[in-house]
């Protein structure tokens, strides 16, 4: 029997599961969660400890049709400064809640387009953020930038401002592919970018392609990889497109039937897969590329890459804070969303409080779960004895969700004495063997395809 027919039968090309960026996922989190307690749970950080910290910047020019974030457009720059204020609020009010001491390991800038901000306004910004928690040795700041929304200035902001590392949003090269999604980006304005970016001595870049996009054949993937790859980056996210009109209405504007089926989705991703392996990227995780001496690559290879709200990460640490309209902040002790709708986001901060709006606080077996799932999505291995050992998990229970991992997924999972693997033909199936350690009720309609 043929691999595709076997995937076919276990119902990968039918299946829509979440994408696992966290345990539990987003549609579980409570509402009515208090604000006291992500006030309470800043203040618990230890000091002099590294944490991550995110900025979210929710606008856009104009609005892609594929895109299903959180975003709203404006042809003003007053909406994105006023808003830009209500963040330095946000930042004062987090500073009086942080231990001393504490220095951040990654500071993320995402949106929206956070190269909106003028160039006064990004200085002005990142120097209010280390002001109160410098970068750390060996830390990064990165910021998500949009080559049709960048200038000279604003580059020589974000260099004079400490940048690291640039993350640029691809999707494809293809003019046709770009019409129908509402992106018009060519390559010759995204090298540009590049290399400007290279020129002030910014290395690192990070760059995200999707496939699964409308009238996307093997033939556009290959062309539009091959012309990510003449620009070098140091790794590559290659998305899946999730197509939920039903959810994000912007979809609507894409002809359903341009789309490729499941099983032409799995022939895209493995036509962009080779291509990058045959340029010498190390495979991460389900969806990621690096070069071999990116951190990425670096810390798969010895075990140390984990799982958050932007993907795989090499980020060890345990906290992240996420500041903005809609941003979720993960802890040891739980996760803490912002209220999603600007409005009301900026009212509670202009009222002198955090904007907390859902969250959820861990259980036992939310911690080993969740640690099963982002072992076994980052390492495609999982370790009995560590869920038991270090998480709590209860062997019975373990014991049970193998077995039934197995019986299920055969010969495309190995299990041992102490470890369960997922085999390179299994990997396509990831997601849907991890749905099996997820205790949470589940609405496959809010989800992406498996594949």
């Amino acid at each position: 029997m043929s691999q595709v027919k076997q995937l076919t039968e276990l119902g990968l090309f039918d299946a829509r599961v979440p994408r696992y960026t966290s345990y539990p996922t987003a549609p579980q989190f409570a509402p009515e969660f208090a604000q006291s307690t992500f006030s309470r749970w800043i203040e618990q950080i230890p000091p002099g400890s590294t944490i991550s910290l995110y900025l979210h910047i929710p606008f856009c020019r104009r609005l892609c049709w594929f895109c299903a974030c959180r975003t709203q457009g404006t042809s003003h720059d007053a909406p994105v400064l006023a808003y830009a204020e209500a963040l330095h609020k946000e930042l004062e009010l987090f500073r009086t809640r942080l231990p001393q001491g504490v220095r951040l390991s990654r500071l993320h800038w995402g949106g929206g387009t956070p190269t909106m901000l003028p160039a006064d306004a990004m200085r002005r910004l990142a120097a209010h953020v280390f002001d109160i928690a410098p970068l750390a040795e060996g830390g990064e700041f990165s910021v998500e930038i949009d080559p049709n929304e960048i200038d000279e200035p604003r580059l020589d902001a974000l260099t004079e401002a400490g940048l690291t590392r640039a993350s640029i949003g691809v999707q494809d090269f293809d003019p046709e592919i770009q019409r129908i999604i509402g992106r018009d980006q060519s390559f010759e304005i995204t090298k540009s970018t590049v290399d400007a970016l290279r020129a002030r001595g910014i290395s690192s870049l990070n760059a995200d392609i999707l496939y699964g996009l409308p009238r996307q054949t093997q033939h556009r993937m290959a062309d539009s990889v091959q012309k990510l790859l003449s620009l070098n980056p140091d790794r590559i996210a290659l998305y899946g497109y999730a197509h939920v009109p039903w959810m994000a209405r912007r979809q609507q504007m894409i002809p359903s039937d341009t789309l490729p089926r499941p099983e032409e989705r799995l022939d895209l991703f493995d036509t962009a897969r080779r291509l990058l392996m045959w340029d010498g990227y190390d495979e991460v995780g389900i969806d990621h590329f690096a070069r071999p001496h990116d951190g990425l690559s670096v810390a798969a290879s010895a075990g140390r890459l984990r799982r958050n709200f932007q993907g795989y990460t090499d980020d060890l640490s345990p906290v992240l804070v996420g500041l903005g309209a809609s941003s979720i902040s993960r802890f040891p002790q739980g996760y803490a969303q912002n209220a999603p709708a600007t409005a009301t986001w900026r009212k509670a901060i202009e009222a002198g409080e955090f904007s907390t709006a859902r969250g959820h606080a861990f259980t036992r077996d939310d911690l080993w779960r969740g640690r099963a799932i982002e072992a076994l999505m980052c390492d495609f291995r999982l370790s009995q004895s560590e869920l038991i050992d270090h998480y709590g998990a209860d062997p019975a229970t373990l014991d049970r969700l193998l077995a039934k991992v197995s019986a299920r997924y055969g010969q495309f999972v190995k299990l041992g004495a102490d470890a369960l693997e997922i085999t390179p033909e299994g990997r396509p199936l990831t997601r849907m063997i991890v749905a099996l350690f997820d205790e949470y009720a589940m609405d496959k309609a809010g989800h992406s395809s498996a594949v």
